[in-house]
C-alpha cells in the first residue's frame, strides 16, 4: 500500500510540474483552473488522476525588490550629488542603472498607487491624500476593482508577497475593524503586510498592523520601527526562500523615512553635526557642482532660481542658522539611518544566494523634499495640519532633543528646496520637477549587463509595474478576479537596460490640488497654483499664470519661455487639457482644510450622521477617521466604571498623544479630564476626592464657545451626577489631533496624553469600564 501511494504520489507530481511547464493563458487571473474529469471506474486503485493543477511563475522569472523612500528629492542622495551619504544605494547604483529623469505625482498616496497600478493616480481614484479625498472621479481614494495592483499579479502567477511599512492608499473610513478590508495590503495582492496604515508615524512609538491584527509593540526603550520593519522583511524573505525555494517573492519595503517625524538614533543625528552650517544656498551650489561632475545633469546646467520666500542663509540670524543646522543634521542622520536598513535588506537577498536573480528598484522619494515644515521648520508636525506656526524661539528650548521621542519634528522649507537641487520647488509642487522627479536606481545582475551606467528615459512611476511583468515574462492581464482591466499606462523601461537610446514616453501629466503640468515632447508647461507654505492660492484656477520651459535643453527649468513662445505654451495648454479629462483630472479640487470635512466635499464619513458613540473597554486602535469627530464643537462623555478596592488608576478614554489630544482618566482614584493642546498648552480638570470602590458615572461636559474653529470653551467633570471639577479650554485643536494615533478605551496607545498616567501597558485602567458613551452638539 505504501509503495502504491509513492509511486501515485510521484506521478502526480510529474504531472503537476509538466502541466506547470505548459503555455497557460495568463491574459485572465486567476488563470481558469482546467474543467475536472468523471470516472467511470470505482476503484481509485485502478484509476489514474489527472495532473494537478498549479500556476507557477515563469522558468527563471526574478524576485523583486522595490524600495520607496519617503519625502525625498533628487538632490538630496550622494548617488544623485547631493549631500547626504547613502552607500547602500550608491552601491546599487555602481552595479546597476541611475535614471536621471525618473518621477512621481508629487505626493505620497498618489504616487504609491501609480506605482502598483501602473496606471495614472487619478485614474486609481488617488487624486490627493486619501484623508482628503472628495466625491469626484479620479478623487475618490477608492482604488477601483478595474485597476488591480501589480503585487495580485504577481501573486497569482505564482509569487510569495509581501509589504513593509507605509501604505496610505486605504480609504480613511476603511480603517476601522469594521473595513471592508478590500483596499488593505492583504487584499491588495499582498500575503504578508508589517507596517502602518495612515500617511505616517512616530518611529518611536508607531501604530502598525500584522496584516489586519494591530501589533503590541515591545517595551524597549530604543525600539525604532525602521529597525523593526527591516527585521521583519528580512525574516519573512528567508522564511519564505526556505519553504519554497524556487518560488520567486516580491517585496514592497516602504520606510516611513524621511516623511515627518524625523526621528533617528541620537548616534546618527550625531555623525552629521557641522555638516551643513554652510547653510542651504551653499549646499545648493555644491550639488549642482557635484551633479555635473558625475554626469547627473548636463553641462552648462544652471541652478534654477529659489521660490522668493526662502529666505538667504546668510541674512538669517544666529538662533535661526543654529536651529536650523540642528533640523537638518537630524534630517540626514534618519536618511543616513534608512539608508542603513534598506542596505541590511539587500544583504540578506544576498545570503539567500538570490541576488543575481532579484530586480531591485530602490526609488528614492515618492516625490520632492518636503517643505511643510514652513519657513522655520516645527517642532511638532501637527501644528502645520492645525493651522498654527511655531516660533524659532519656543522650538530652540527643544534643540538638544531634536528628533528625540520628545519632538515630532520637520525642518524648514530652504533644505527642502536645496535637497530638491537643482530645480525650485518641493513635495505637492506637481507644475516643477523639484516636486516631481527623484532619484532612481535599478539593479539586476542577471538582466542589467550596464554597470553604473546613466539612463536619461522620461520616465515615471507608472513604468515600474510593466517593465517587472515583461521582466518575468508575464502579460498583462486583461481580466483579474473577474473584472475587465484598464489598460496600464504606463511603459515598460525594460529596453532601456540595455539600450541608452531606448525609447521613452513623449507625454506625461502632473496634477496635485491645483498645480498642475504636462510634459510634451521636450518641453514642460505648468502652474504653480499654491505653494506649500501659502494658506491660499495665488490666482484662481481660471486666471492661473503658465509657465514654460524647454527642458530639452534645460534639464533644471530655470528659463521661463512662456513670454518668448506662446504658441508652444498654448500647444501645451491643449494637451494638458485633453489629458487631464481623459485621466479624471477634471474637475481640478484646490481646496485643502475645507476638504478635512467629509461632508463639505462629499466624502463618505464612518460616523456619518451620528452625534454619540458608544464603546466599551478593549475597544482601541481608533484611527481618527474611524471615531466621531470631537473637534470645534460641545461634547459630553459619559463614562460607566467599576473601580476597583485600591481606588482605580489609568486612562478611562483617549484621543491623540504627547502632540495632541485628550483623556479621561483616574489617577490613584481621583478622575480627571486633560486636554492636550499641540503638546504647547496642556488644561487638566481634576476633582480633588478619591472615588471609593464600586460602580460609578464620570461625566464630562465641554460646552464649546463657538466663534469658529479652534476655539475654547467651559470643561465640567461629574461624578454620579454630581460636579466636581471646572475649568475653561482656552484653545483646542481645529484641524488634526494625529495621523497614527488612536482613540483608545482603557488604555492610552502609542505616546501619552497624559505624561503622569503613561502609555501602552503602564496606562491599562485597572477597574471596569462596561461603558463609555462620546456625544456631540
Amino acid at each position: 500500500m505504501n509503495s502504491t501511494f509513492l509511486r501515485l504520489a510521484a506521478a502526480s507530481l510529474t504531472s503537476s510540474a509538466a502541466f506547470a511547464a505548459d503555455s497557460l493563458d495568463r491574459s485572465v487571473l486567476p488563470v481558469p483552473q482546467p474543467a475536472r474529469p468523471l470516472y467511470d471506474e470505482l476503484d481509485a486503485r485502478k484509476a489514474t488522476p489527472p495532473p494537478r493543477f498549479a500556476v507557477h511563475a515563469p522558468q527563471g522569472a526574478p524576485n523583486v525588490v522595490i524600495i520607496l523612500l519617503d519625502d525625498l528629492g533628487f538632490g538630496a542622495t550622494s548617488t544623485f550629488g547631493g549631500p547626504i551619504a547613502t552607500p547602500t544605494l550608491d552601491r546599487l547604483a555602481k552595479g546597476g542603472l541611475r535614471y536621471n529623469q525618473f518621477h512621481t505625482t508629487a505626493l505620497c498616496s498618489p504616487t504609491r498607487t501609480a506605482l502598483k497600478a501602473g496606471r495614472n493616480h487619478h485614474t486609481c481614484n488617488m487624486g490627493f491624500i486619501t484623508e482628503l479625498a472628495t466625491g469626484f472621479p479620479g478623487a475618490t481614494g477608492e482604488i477601483p476593482n478595474a485597476v488591480a495592483p501589480l503585487a495580485e499579479m504577481l501573486r497569482l502567477n505564482g509569487y510569495s508577497t509581501g509589504a513593509f511599512g507605509k501604505w496610505h492608499e486605504t480609504a480613511s473610513w476603511e480603517v476601522s475593524v469594521s473595513g471592508p478590508f478590500d483596499r488593505w495590503p492583504t487584499h491588495q495582492g499582498f500575503d504578508k503586510f508589517y507596517g502602518f496604515i495612515g500617511g505616517e508615524t512616530n518611529q518611536w512609538a508607531p501604530f502598525l498592523h500584522d496584516g489586519v491584527t494591530q501589533v503590541e509593540l515591545p517595551e524597549d526603550p530604543d525600539y525604532h520601527f525602521m529597525e523593526d520593519m527591516a527585521d521583519k522583511s528580512i525574516a519573512w524573505m528567508k522564511h519564505q526562500k526556505a519553504m519554497t525555494p524556487d518560488k520567486p517573492f516580491f517585496v514592497y519595503f516602504a520606510p516611513g523615512a524621511v516623511h515627518a517625524p524625523h526621528h533617528a538614533p541620537a548616534e546618527w543625528i550625531a555623525k552629521w553635526k557641522g555638516k551643513f552650517d554652510q547653510g542651504w544656498d551653499k549646499i545648493r551650489e555644491e550639488t549642482l557642482q557635484r551633479q555635473i561632475a558625475m554626469g547627473i545633469v548636463p553641462k552648462g546646467t544652471a541652478l534654477a532660481p529659489k521660490p522668493q520666500a526662502i529666505k538667504d542663509w546668510d541674512k538669517l540670524s544666529a538662533d535661526e542658522k543654529k536651529l536650523f543646522s540642528r533640523q537638518v543634521e537630524t534630517f540626514a542622520g534618519f536618511l543616513d539611518y534608512t539608508d542603513h536598513h534598506v542596505g541590511r535588506v539587500i544583504d540578506a537577498v544576498a545570503e539567500t544566494g538570490q541576488l543575481d536573480n532579484t530586480l531591485i528598484f530602490y526609488i528614492a522619494g515618492d516625490n520632492g523634499t518636503s517643505a511643510e515644515g514652513g519657513m522655520n521648520g516645527v517642532f511638532n508636525e501637527y501644528t502645520y495640519f492645525n493651522g498654527v506656526q511655531e516660533q524659532v524661539a519656543d522650538m530652540l528650548k527643544h534643540v538638544d532633543q531634536w528628533g528625540s521621542p520628545a519632538t515630532y519634528p520637520h525642518m524648514a522649507a530652504g533644505w527642502a528646496v536645496a535637497f530638491n537641487s537643482p530645480f525650485m520647488w518641493t513635495k505637492q509642487v506637481a507644475s516643477n520637477f523639484g516636486g516631481t522627479r527623484v532619484g532612481m536606481v535599478a539593479h539586476w545582475p542577471k538582466g542589467i549587463q550596464a554597470k553604473g551606467e546613466i539612463r536619461g528615459q522620461f520616465s515615471h512611476v507608472i513604468d515600474i509595474a510593466p517593465t517587472i511583468l515583461e521582466a518575468a515574462g508575464l502579460p498583462e492581464p486583461k481580466v483579474v478576479n473577474g473584472t475587465t482591466q484598464i489598460p496600464m499606462e504606463g511603459k515598460s523601461l525594460l529596453a532601456s537596460f540595455s539600450d541608452p537610446k531606448a525609447a521613452a514616453r513623449g507625454t506625461q501629466y502632473f496634477e496635485i490640488s491645483g498645480n498642475r503640468a504636462v510634459y510634451h515632447e521636450g518641453w514642460l508647461a505648468g502652474v504653480v497654483h499654491k505653494a506649500p507654505w501659502e494658506a491660499q492660492a495665488r490666482h484662481t484656477l481660471e486666471t492661473d499664470v503658465w509657465e514654460l520651459y524647454h527642458v530639452a535643453e534645460d534639464f533644471s527649468c530655470a528659463t521661463d519661455l512662456a513670454a518668448k513662445n506662446p504658441e508652444k505654451l498654448k500647444e501645451l495648454q491643449a494637451v494638458f487639457q485633453a489629458e487631464a479629462k481623459e485621466h479624471h483630472v477634471l474637475p481640478i479640487d484646490d481646496r485643502f482644510f475645507e476638504r478635512m470635512d467629509a461632508r463639505t466635499v462629499g466624502r463618505p464619513d464612518l460616523m456619518g450622521g451620528r452625534t454619540s458613540l458608544t464603546l466599551a473597554d478593549g475597544m482601541r486602535g481608533m484611527m481618527e477617521a474611524a471615531f466621531i469627530n470631537v473637534k470645534n464643537r460641545s461634547k459630553t462623555i459619559t463614562a460607566e466604571i467599576e473601580v476597583p478596592e485600591d481606588g482605580g488608576h489609568g486612562i478611562i478614554i483617549a484621543q491623540g498623544g504627547r502632540f495632541g489630544g485628550w483623556a479621561l482618566y483616574l489617577k490613584d482614584g481621583v478622575p480627571a479630564y486633560d486636554y492636550n493642546f499641540l503638546g504647547l498648552r496642556r488644561t487638566s480638570v481634576a476633582g480633588t476626592e478619591k472615588l471609593k470602590p464600586g460602580k460609578h458615572t464620570v461625566t464630562l461636559d465641554f460646552a464649546y464657545a463657538g466663534g469658529g474653529p479652534g476655539k475654547g470653551g467651559l470643561a465640567t467633570l461629574s461624578v454620579d451626577g454630581a460636579k466636581v471639577a471646572e475649568a475653561p479650554l482656552p484653545i483646542t485643536q481645529a484641524g488634526i489631533f494625529s495621523a497614527d494615533e488612536t482613540a483608545d478605551v482603557g488604555i492610552d496607545l502609542g505616546t501619552p496624553v497624559v505624561e503622569a498616567i503613561g502609555c501602552e501597558h503602564k496606562s491599562k485602567f485597572t477597574g471596569k469600564i462596561p461603558k463609555v458613551t462620546v456625544a456631540v452638539k
